[in-house]
């Protein structure tokens, strides 16, 4: 099998807890991202990691596959690593459950990318900041690349430094693009300074000397996180 998704649904979250079984205009969470991600060409196997049968049986009534996971899994990272052990493929799709509007769009590229250059061990999607007020907010992950599109930095701080006029920003939104072996092989590894300092686990891939390669998004997204996101994501199905 070349290509394996993983959707990472925990129940607990802190700031809205069950939030894979919340309604997204009419559709459960996990159940919208999944008929998303199970739409992809570019996708054999969707698979959800889930630490609560309710989710899984959510999952499972509407056709899909489930995996029980540790409920200690620290990171949703450690779910998609723990069902890619299980299930032998080439390419491994991390797909957050909090993104109801993640689409092919934003996943078919990932595939690409790694097809097209087989030094690239992880592949994202790098969008353009408009709204200038995520620069400065902390739960917006900018990053930086080079000629080639490779990530050169991660960080919750803008980058580069707003000095002078004419800068351009970039955020890293959506899935992850992983080459199989290498997710087992970072999965296993000890975390890095910079990863820590920032708590960006991009960072444990580029202090390691490996290339992300960043993908071009085309589209914005909205991620569910807070009571307000779901004021916004049910404005944007409404038409409002």
């Amino acid at each position: 099998m070349k290509t394996l998704a993983v959707i990472p649904a925990r129940y607990s979250s802190t700031r809205l807890p069950g939030k894979p079984l919340i309604h997204i205009a009419g559709v459960p969470l996990v159940i919208r991202v999944l008929n998303s991600v199970s739409a992809c060409a570019s996708v054999d196997r969707v698979v959800v990691a889930t630490d609560d049968e309710r989710i899984a049986r959510l999952v499972e009534a509407h056709g899909g596959e489930a995996v029980m996971t540790p409920a200690e899994l620290p990171s949703g990272g450690d779910r998609v690593a723990f069902v890619a052990r299980m299930i032998p493929s080439d390419y491994v799709l991390n797909v957050q459950v909090d993104d109801p509007l993640v689409a092919a769009d934003m996943i078919d590229p990932l595939v690409e990318a790694l097809d097209a250059d087989p030094s690239v061990k992880l592949a994202l999607l790098a969008k353009r900041i408009e709204k200038m007020e995520e620069l400065e907010a902390k739960d917006v992950v900018k990053v930086v690349f080079d000629a080639k599109r490779r990530a050169l930095y991660f960080s919750r701080s803008p980058i580069p430094y707003p000095r002078n006029d004419g800068g351009v920003w970039y955020k890293h939104i959506g899935p992850y693009g992983w080459r199989r072996g290498f997710l087992l092989d970072f999965a296993a590894s000890e975390q890095t300074p910079l990863e820590k300092t920032e708590s960006l686990e991009m960072l444990r891939v580029i202090e390691n000397g490996y290339a992300i390669k960043c993908v071009a998004a085309m589209r914005d997204t909205i991620e569910i996180d807070t009571p307000d996101d779901l004021l916004k994501i049910e404005k944007y199905f409404s038409g409002l």
